[in-house]
């Protein structure tokens, strides 16, 4: 009997040791079969975004203004459907949109800063969010950026998105704030020549600007020739770039201390503007047109150039145009020919913090989806119509005005919306613009009247930091 007892329980160990291996093998292989067996660790991004399966439900806002082109029509929709890819990848995560607009988003925002309820995340530009930054409203997000994207970025865009070493702006789409043209409007005249659209970087001068307008207003009686806006700050990018060209200088000198657009040249070309109106070669009653205004009289087909466009505009305005014609992006004309200076437009994501650290942790899950994931990182960019702001990711687009667009970022120099005080500075524009086109005030003394008040506003806000 003993001599049988051996194998009989040598076959129960077996067996024990076979159950013992197969559950250690079943816990560590955690339900991930694509892990069995092997040896490659996730990349970085992988380990940085990847969510356990029992974490903790955490709910945040998006608020957003209509940085993506509407889809099916609807505002907001194409939002909804980056949400719902998300929860497929962070179903813990529930994201509440609100859409704004860009009427009555900042208000609505600025009410909702001072009651403490604030959204978690916003998709909005640096003329806001570095102001948020500087009152410490905002949750840095270097901890975020990795060093392939840090240098993918160029210093001139990452300037927008800092205060001082901290980041709080991810940077997603850009483009150059450039005029654009109703080209339809010159096949029909014949004056296609006029345009400098046989240059590979078409620039032109002032001179050229001004021959152009009066084809219009001697060939194409119904159409005016070009616009101009001095209602509100909306769009002030475009005013003052025109003015900075048309006049070769500046609006801000180059280390943003102090006002540099009232120059003797520039006020001349506010000057120019002035009589300009009054010649019908610029939009009649311009002091109470905003913006809005003027590009929907270009969309209308009633206008050859409008002041405030970009790649972006121009496919968000795709399905709002309300005449069959072809617009073409041209930079502004320089008094001289020489290269013009363009601002940059720049659209990025800002976490407000709301001292939750759940909520900032979740919506820079969505910030890196929306800006990086493999699937609807550039499904996203194309959808704002704008370029990537990453300097590698060209060739997005094939169309001729996208190619230009990429060629006229050599154009980009520092935007003033990262001034100290900006956000005081650009409420003294329009009402200096506003005298000088009613004849109040000449084109010198409205931006020497600017520049002492924008100068206090800068001074002011460096004597408070």
């Amino acid at each position: 009997m003993k001599a049988n007892r051996k194998p009989f329980v040598l076959g129960i160990v077996l067996s024990m040791l076979v159950m013992l291996f197969a559950a250690c093998s079943s816990g560590n292989n955690g339900g991930s079969e694509g892990n069995a067996g092997s040896s490659e660790k996730p990349s970085a991004t992988n380990e940085a975004t990847e969510t356990p399966a029992n974490a903790d439900p955490v709910e945040i806002t998006w608020w957003n203004f209509p940085s993506y082109q509407p889809l099916d029509g609807e505002v907001g929709k194409y939002e909804k459907e980056i949400i719902a890819a998300f929860n497929k990848k962070y179903p813990e995560i529930k994201v509440n949109l609100e859409m704004i607009t860009f009427d009555g988003g900042p208000e609505k925002l600025n009410v909702a800063i001072s009651t403490n309820s604030a959204p978690d995340l916003i998709y909005d530009a640096p003329g806001r969010i570095i102001d948020w930054a500087k009152k410490d409203l905002l949750a840095p997000l270097d901890d975020m950026v990795t060093d392939e994207v840090r240098n993918d970025i160029s210093p001139a865009l990452w300037k927008q998105s800092m205060v001082g070493d901290k980041t709080y702006m991810y940077p997603i789409n850009t483009a150059p704030f450039m005029m654009a043209v109703n080209k339809t409007v010159f096949e029909k005249m014949g004056k296609l020549d006029l345009l400098p659209l046989d240059r590979p970087d078409r620039t032109w001068t002032f001179d050229e600007y001004k021959a152009a307008l009066q084809a219009v207003k001697d060939n194409a009686p119904d159409i005016i020739p070009s616009g101009f806006f001095a209602k509100s700050q909306a769009g002030d990018q475009g005013t003052r770039a025109f003015i900075a060209n048309l006049g070769v200088s500046r609006f801000l000198n180059e280390d943003l201390s102090a006002v540099a657009i009232n120059t003797d040249q520039a006020a001349a070309a506010l000057d120019w503007i002035v009589q300009a109106q009054k010649d019908g070669l610029i939009v009649n009653g311009s002091a109470s047109l905003a913006a809005s205004d003027v590009n929907d009289l270009f969309l209308q087909g009633k206008l050859a150039f409008t002041l405030n466009y970009s790649p972006v505009l121009k496919a968000q305005n795709k399905t709002l145009k309300k005449a069959e014609f072809e617009e073409v992006l041209l930079p502004f004309p320089t008094l001289d020919g020489s290269e013009p200076k363009l601002e940059p437009y720049l659209g990025g994501m800002a976490i407000f913090n709301n001292k939750d650290e759940a909520k900032i942790a979740a919506a820079k899950k969505l910030i890196d989806f929306i800006a990086n994931d493999p699937e609807w990182g550039n499904k996203n960019l194309i959808q704002t119509g704008g370029l990537s702001a990453r300097t590698s990711n060209t060739g997005l687009y094939n169309d001729e005005d996208y190619k230009y667009a990429e060629l006229a970022r050599k154009f980009i120099t520092d935007p003033p919306t990262i001034a100290d005080g900006y956000a005081e500075i650009r409420t003294y524009w329009f009402p200096e613009l506003q005298r000088a086109l009613l004849g109040a005030a000449s084109g010198k003394e409205a931006l020497d009247t600017f520049a002492e008040k924008a100068n206090e506003a800068i001074s002011k806000a460096k004597a408070a930091q």
